[in-house]
This record gives structure tokens, sequence and C-alpha cells, in this order.
């Protein structure tokens, strides 16, 4: 089973997308519905996806699981919530009644305190992610990494997942305090990582030269059975067409053995996200 462990859909009628406007291009400012989706999924061979948030609303969540009933292929939601407010426990265990919901993402990356996850106001909204058996995105970058390997020690006991390799600057060919805190938290912590978002990074002239050096930190670093594929569609199609990105990542882990290779094209997703059939 091909699982793509990140994708998103929008609809800009909703108008939640704070981040998200005319300035935003033509390429994202439109919408992105699952009927968009669904025949690149088709034609390669992917049975299923992981919906995740792009806007930090419990609306949104709630329309995300809406689409996720409708559409068999998605086999989980990431969804939001307040991790601050003083109801954050109870809003996670109502939305975690829904099959579907897999994980909460807070947009840590907009957020003004890169130190946000340490702290204590939100250790509830975690507990309560832990008792409901859902994961945790980190969507960072790397000057957040010190704070999650913090935030990893004090909690081993949730799922957690570095979204987009936690965004290196590829585009400036910037590795090497990346790679070495990359390595710290995968030795230090159970933490997975989503092999997604770097054509992004590296920008619309990217090669698969420029992007090896930083998958094969990942596939070091994480090994095939923490590492997990996914398309950032379509935040992807500022730099790659769908199909464009899965021929480049199918290319750039050719060198791991055959049953590495379905962990990180579908196994590992399907195991972290609990993705069932």
């Amino acid at each position: 089973m091909y699982v793509d462990s990140h994708h998103h859909v929008w609809s800009l009628k909703r108008g939640d997308y704070g981040w998200l406007s005319e300035r935003s291009g033509p390429v994202l400012y439109r919408d992105y519905m699952p009927a968009d989706l669904s025949p690149l999924l088709a034609a390669h061979d992917i049975d299923r996806t992981v919906l995740v948030q792009a806007a930090p609303t419990i609306a949104e969540t709630e329309f995300l699981l809406g689409l996720a009933r409708r559409n068999p292929f998605i086999g989980g939601v990431v969804g939001w919530v307040d991790f601050e407010a003083g109801d954050a426990p109870q809003t996670i265990a109502r939305l975690a009644r829904d099959g579907k919901l897999r994980g909460l993402r807070p947009m840590l990356q907009d957020l003004e305190d890169d130190a946000w996850i340490l702290r204590r106001e939100i250790e509830p909204a975690i507990s309560a992610m832990a008792d409901s058996g859902l994961c945790l995105d980190l969507l960072v970058f790397p000057r957040h990494l010190p704070h999650v390997e913090k935030f990893l020690s004090r909690h081993p006991e949730l799922r957690c997942v570095i979204d987009h390799g936690a965004k290196p600057a590829i585009a400036r060919d910037e590795i090497g305090p990346w790679a070495t805190q990359m390595g710290r938290i995968a030795r230090g912590s159970a933490a997975f990582c989503k092999l997604s978002g770097l054509v992004t990074e590296a920008g619309p002239g990217w090669s698969l030269a420029a992007l090896r050096p930083y998958v094969d930190v990942l596939l070091d670093a994480f090994g095939p059975e923490r590492l997990m594929w996914g398309s950032d569609w379509p935040v992807l199609n500022l730099a790659a067409g769908y199909g464009d990105w899965f021929a480049a990542a199918r290319a750039l882990t050719a060198g791991v053995d055959p049953p590495g290779r379905d962990m990180i094209f579908g196994g590992t997703a399907k195991l972290f996200y609990r993705i069932r059939n």
C-alpha cells in the first residue's frame, strides 16, 4: 500500500487561511479539493493519504473530518486545536471520538516564540493527546530543533513526526547544523520524520543532486522504519508537479532495499497514523 503521508486541501470561501491571499500567487490562491487530488493518486497507485490542517481553527478540522468521511482514500486527518485554551483537553477528547482524526498540528513555524512547544500552559493538551492516542505533527524550521529535542525528551510517551524534514535551507546550501541536530533528535528520541516539502525548500531550480545530501541525512538518521514519504500537495505545486516529486523521491531512495522502500512509501505512515486499510 502506497500512502501519501502529507497533503492539504482548502476552499477559499471558508476564510480562515490567514497565510493565504492573492499575494500568495495564482498557484496557491485557488481552491484545492479531494476531487483535484484523486486523479494524481490514481496515476501513481497511491491508496491512502493523510490530510493535514492548513488553518489554525477547529472549524477547519471539522471541515477536514467531513471530507475524510466522504472520501475513502483519506486514511486520516491531522487537525488543529488551541493548545493554550482552558478547555483544550475536552476539545481534544471530543474531536478524537471521530475515528478519522489521527493527530494534531500547531503551526509552530508561524508563532513568534520559537520555544512555544516547551510552554507549561500546553501540557494539559499534550496529555490529552496522549490519552486519546493522537500523534503530534511538528511544523518547524531548523531554528526550532533545539526546542523540539527538549520537548521530545520531556514527552517520550507521545508519538511525534517532524514535517518536511524540518525545512532545511536547501536553496542556500546549508546542511551542517541541521544535519547534526536531526541526527541528535533521531538518536535521542523515537520521533519520526516526513520525506516531504524538500523541493519547495530547494526552489523552482531544484535537482536530484541538490536534494540528495539532505535525503541521505534523513535516511541515515531515521532509517526507513521512521521515515515516510509525503507530497505536501498543493504547496508542492510551487516547485514541482506531483509526479515529478514522486519520481524524484523514488530515485533518491533507489539504494534502499525493497522492504525499506515499502516502508518509506507506505508502511511507516500506515503504522504511525494507524491507517487500518
